[in-house]
């Protein structure tokens, strides 16, 4: 029966059981799509990665990315826990990788120490989300809403929902009415003098809470520039505490490029700590 080589890392953290878990698969060129997906069910965190030669010469390497239930075109915390892990293997040096993904050429900067910095995709602020969806969703009420909610991305998009600090607890999931609204992502925030503290959900996922999502900080940058709370032009940094109600403390180390009030880059770093490493057996081929 043959197997495959995994690392499990912890991302966004720099101590073990903490951020948010990670599984790498190693040299998955000889999976096919479908083997793929019954991997990630069977590690069932919130993303699996699979690591490919690049097609791209442009490229260090290839990332598939998956969740439980479906393959995403680019996620925050697999690129940044792959990155590290395949420096740390030995792969390459640290320095400037390039990845390759669905969203396309990402850039990284790895460190010595276990850490990475993505630069995301183009950055897009989308259309107001309403706020009587969002309150039927979360269970808050009116008097929790913070600000003007909307959706914002660089490569993946999110619906942000500013709140009061105070209402982050609070938070109730309703999956179905997501499922009812069209709602596949949600970052529920407070915003306070450069730091944001944050819960990130995927309703109708196999995991429905994230405890750290760089996809998700990415984009809160340009809904920030967006919505005036980051200064119209320049470099801003920010940092996005996440996972402290799921008792897995992570933190997010961000910045964001703006010109005349329009996000134009935006990047997310954090440390990656290793905590298992182990071979599983491949899922027969289907069909």
């Amino acid at each position: 029966m043959s197997t495959v080589a995994y690392e499990i890392v912890d991302v966004f953290t720099d101590r073990p059981f903490s951020g948010n878990p990670l599984a790498v698969v190693l040299d998955a060129e000889h999976l096919d799509t479908a083997q793929m997906q019954t991997l990630a069910r069977e590690f069932n965190l919130a993303e699996t990665t699979f690591v490919l030669p690049p097609t791209d010469p442009a490229a260090t390497y290839r990332v598939r990315i998956f969740t439980g239930s479906a393959e995403l075109p680019f996620a925050g915390h697999p690129s940044v826990g792959t990155a590290v892990t395949l420096m740390r293997l030995g792969r390459f040096g640290p320095g400037r990788v390039v990845q390759e993904c669905g969203a396309g050429l990402l850039p990284l900067d790895v460190t010595a120490s276990g850490s990475a910095t993505l630069t995301g995709a183009t950055p897009r602020l989308g259309a107001p989300v309403d706020l009587g969806t969002l309150l039927e969703i979360t269970g808050l009420t009116a008097d929790d809403a913070a600000g003007d909610p909307r959706t914002a991305g660089c490569g993946l998009d999110w619906d942000f929902f500013p709140v009061r600090r105070s209402a982050l607890a609070a938070v109730h999931l309703d999956p179905r009415a997501a499922d009812r609204h069209g709602v596949t992502g949600v970052s529920v925030f407070a915003w306070a003098d450069g730091v944001a503290h944050a819960r990130v959900f995927v309703p109708g996922d196999a995991v429905w809470e994230d405890p750290a999502t760089g996809s998700a900080a990415l984009g809160l940058g340009v809904w920030l520039v967006g919505a005036g709370l980051l200064p119209a032009d320049g470099v801003s940094s920010f940092r996005v505490h996440q996972g402290v109600e799921m008792k897995r403390p992570s933190v997010l180390d961000c910045t964001v490029t703006a010109v005349a009030g329009a996000a134009t880059s935006a990047t997310v770093s954090g440390h990656v700590y290793p905590v298992a490493t182990g071979k599983i057996t491949v899922p027969p081929f289907i069909g």
